[in-house]
């Protein structure tokens, strides 16, 4: 189970600045916008694939599925690659971003859960607390680091974004994301997203929350779900100050 909020780490609000239609039927396992294109991986044996999403429509612009024996997970641009994960198998998928054509593989230690980098390297999750970086050139390992919250580990780490300096995390069957600082993995913030989907929405079939994308240059953030009927461009409010 995920660990229990520290009376320290603020619990941080957002509001809806705008929500945009979504595939009901994407089990979404990564999201990352770059080259002013959103990208989406969804998962599921046999349904697994990379699509570019048009954003205000949520018309699919084109796909690539994975073999049916794959289960996609976590995606992130690097450059001029877009980089996928698997979950399982421990093989990654490495496209060409203006084409999305597929030039290479490469392989990884563990469960491939989410992925993001801070410029310099790949940082994967695997669904426990631990957050692994890798080398973007070669995938060698370049260390790692267990998040906890207060001193409590954070179990469950799912996708992933880098966002102002630190680390967003989705944590499974939770609707709160966790923020990261990437040196120390302490938990700086949770995000509380609980009430973005009505309860009809949950009962027509909609998952757990998982994906966040960030828009760099128009400094948007976005967030969803597996099976979501629509995307959320949100923003963070204040943070709330110490208690006297």
């Amino acid at each position: 189970m995920p660990a229990a909020q520290s009376r320290a780490v603020p619990l941080i609000r957002v509001r809806v600045v705008n929500a945009y239609p979504h595939d009901a039927a994407a089990f979404t396992q990564g999201l990352v916008f770059a080259d002013n294109r959103l990208f989406e991986s969804t998962g599921l044996y046999g349904q697994s694939s990379l699509r570019e999403v048009e954003l205000e429509s949520g018309a699919v612009r084109q796909i690539r599925r994975l073999p049916d024996s794959l289960f996609g997970e976590g995606i992130t641009v690097f450059g001029e690659r877009l980089l996928q994960l698997t979950w399982r198998t421990r093989i990654g998928f490495v496209y060409e971003l203006a084409s999305l054509k597929r030039v290479g593989e490469f392989r990884y230690a563990t469960e491939g859960w989410g992925l993001t980098h801070d410029g310099r390297r790949l940082i994967l999750s695997d669904g426990s607390a631990r957050l692994q970086f890798l080398n973007p050139v070669d995938f060698s390992p370049m260390g790692a680091v267990v998040v906890r919250d207060g001193d409590v580990p954070v179990q469950g780490l799912n996708e992933l974004e880098f966002f102002d300096g630190q680390i967003l995390a989705n944590v499974w069957h939770t609707e709160r994301i966790a923020r990261i600082h990437p040196t120390s993995g302490r938990v700086t913030g949770w995000l509380d997203l609980k009430g973005l989907l009505s309860a009809q929405e949950r009962a027509a079939g909609a998952g757990v929350l998982n994906g966040i994308a960030y828009d760099a240059i128009g400094r948007r953030l976005f967030v969803t779900g597996k099976r979501w009927p629509r995307i959320f461009e949100i923003a963070l409010e204040p943070e709330p100050g110490p208690n006297p």
